[in-house]
């Protein structure tokens, strides 16, 4: 009976990527609904997956909206489309009044349809930009007073500071700024404990407590090696190969140094010690520049032995972290699209359908949170996509209007025909890739 669990991870993860792709293709077709309706153009469907229709039901505004049983993507089809590509029905088209012609995403005026097709990708990044936001305004920023907040569970033999203190002096170097901590624990040789100079309940007093950088998992990356050995958030690594850790970065070094060797990990969780084998793989990161760097990783980053107090961000400052980590996105995604073409980095980054299923059930699996999260960057990344000027898809549209816009009239329908069939195969050609990827890239 081994298949079971087995069929109930294939299945959890099916319905974690249903329940994504579900979500960012609607608020896509919304973008490209709502916009439309503003600028006069009449939806006659929206449909949220293909195929059989399970639920409908027409709006007063004589828009039938509805679910379908294939629940892989989803389309608005305006009037005078003849297919959810949004392709011309000319019989439909002639044989329509002027002031219906208007009301057909072929008949209307070049600024309605080129807002109508830009409003899917804008709504993508817009829903990306307010979830970032939305998260930051929930958890609010680490304060820059070095100050002890919630106390992070550790083994009983890691002496820990109080929920509080405010942190003067590590190991003897003045701290002024939380960010100070981060800076002296890197200088510092790793041990058990280090001395703490903190002002509690008014005293001044030095306490020795755990290593500020221990190896303690703070978050695991989906289909990592950290993911596939079962690490969990909150487990603290305690020796690699039998040799005791006692700073993050001891367990980056070991890592790097193995380069790809299987490395077999002591760890504490929850009050138990249990080991775990697993093996560094070769990993292609972005930077913040908007270059790549290949580094041995297991898939996971550190946290400190206890939480910083936070402050509250404001609506303003939130919508701000939210749009820079949107670009954020977006710059890594064209950089390492641009990687892959000139052969910096591998092809095997970009990722298939069966490669994003199992990233959104390996989000799920770890939490709402970073189910919220992976949600927010697959947002940008489809917004992102759809821009790309490959007809089918809404750059190519927007390309289009931009020949129209020059040239004072369309490309003819015959032209339009063989792009469309030469923008289906390219997709095609490239889905086709990306699960070649899923499949073969180890």
């Amino acid at each position: 009976m081994d298949f079971i669990p087995q069929f109930g991870n294939i299945a959890f993860t099916l319905a974690a990527f249903v329940a994504a792709l579900s979500i960012i293709v609607a608020i896509h077709e919304y973008g490209h609904y709502i916009v439309g309706r503003w600028s006069g153009i009449h939806a006659e469907v929206f449909s949220v997956g293909f195929g059989p229709v399970l639920i409908s039901r027409t709006d007063r505004h004589g828009t039938r909206w509805q679910i379908a049983a294939l629940p892989f993507g989803g389309y608005v089809k305006f009037l005078g489309d003849a297919d959810a590509a949004s392709g011309k029905d000319g019989a439909a088209i002639d044989a329509l009044d002027m002031a219906e012609r208007r009301r057909s995403m072929h008949g209307a005026p070049l600024w309605a349809r080129s807002a109508t097709v830009a409003a899917g990708p804008v709504f993508n990044f817009i829903f990306s930009i307010l979830i970032f936001a939305a998260v930051v305004l929930f958890t609010g920023r680490p304060a820059e007073e070095p100050r002890v907040g919630a106390l992070t569970p550790l083994p009983p033999e890691m002496a820990q500071l109080a929920a509080g203190d405010l942190i003067l002096a590590l190991d003897g170097q003045p701290v002024e700024v939380f960010g100070d901590i981060f800076t002296i624990a890197e200088s510092l040789p790793p041990a058990p404990s280090v001395v703490y100079t903190v002002e509690r309940d008014g005293a001044v007093i030095a306490t020795e407590a755990a290593f500020p950088l221990i190896p303690l998992i703070e978050t695991v990356a989906p289909q990592s090696a950290a993911f596939s050995a079962g690490l969990k958030q909150g487990d603290v690594i305690r020796a690699v190969d039998g040799v005791p850790v006692f700073a993050f970065r001891q367990l980056r070094d070991a890592v790097a140094t193995a380069e790809g060797r299987p490395l077999r990990l002591t760890i504490w969780r929850a009050g138990q010690e249990i080991e775990v084998t697993l093996t560094p793989r070769r990993t292609d990161l972005p930077l913040q520049d908007g270059g790549f760097e290949t580094r041995w990783l297991i898939g996971v980053t550190g946290g400190f032995s206890f939480d910083p107090m936070r402050d509250r961000v404001g609506v303003f400052a939130a919508l701000g972290h939210g749009a820079e980590q949107t670009l954020f996105v977006v710059r890594s995604s064209l950089s390492g699209l641009w990687h892959m073409i000139t052969g910096a980095i591998s092809s095997c980054n970009l990722q298939g359908p069966i490669g994003i299923a199992e990233t959104s059930g390996a989000a799920a699996s770890q939490g709402i949170d970073n189910f919220i999260w992976f949600i927010a960057v697959l947002s940008t990344a489809v917004g992102l996509l759809n821009l790309f000027p490959i007809p089918v898809l809404d750059g190519g549209h927007l390309v289009f209007h931009a020949y129209e816009a020059v040239a004072g009239k369309p490309p003819s329908d015959k032209a339009m025909r063989v792009f469309m069939t030469i923008g289906l195969t390219l997709l095609l050609s490239l889905m086709l890739f990306a699960l070649t990827n899923d499949i073969f890239c180890p």
